[in-house]
């Protein structure tokens, strides 16, 4: 029999509207890393409007600036996490970790109480 595994997913929300989950985690970091959003679709593998309305929602629904932009040019387009964004970027990372701690812990429990191990059939 295969190993059971738990999994779990979490996001923050305002008012019902997801500010922040693992998929939006990924485009705030390629979005930190490359300074643009072309490159963060790119790098993710999504289409360009796709991140644009994402960046949309997620500045409509958050309490603090989540972007520094400068326009382009002859030196081209920035786009930059505000010192908040990457506060919150860091908050959700340690956050999510330390619920799968704690999710993978609670479920050990159970499996080493014998979860996992019952036998006979339900038929």
């Amino acid at each position: 029999m295969s190993t059971p595994q738990i999994r779990c997913k979490i996001w923050f929300e305002i008012e019902g509207d997801a500010l922040i989950g693992n998929g939006r985690e990924r485009l705030l970091m390629a979005i930190d890393k490359h300074g643009s959003l072309s490159a963060a679709a790119k790098e993710l593998g999504i289409a360009y409007r796709k991140v644009w309305a994402q960046v949309q929602q997620m500045e409509r629904i958050a309490p603090f600036p989540l972007f520094h932009r400068r326009t382009g040019g002859n030196a081209g387009g920035a786009t930059e996490l505000t010192t908040q964004a990457k506060m919150l970027l860091n908050q959700f990372q340690q956050i999510e970790q330390q619920i799968r701690e704690s999710v993978d812990t609670i479920f050990q429990a159970h499996v080493d109480n014998g979860f996992f191990a019952l036998e006979g059939d339900d038929q």
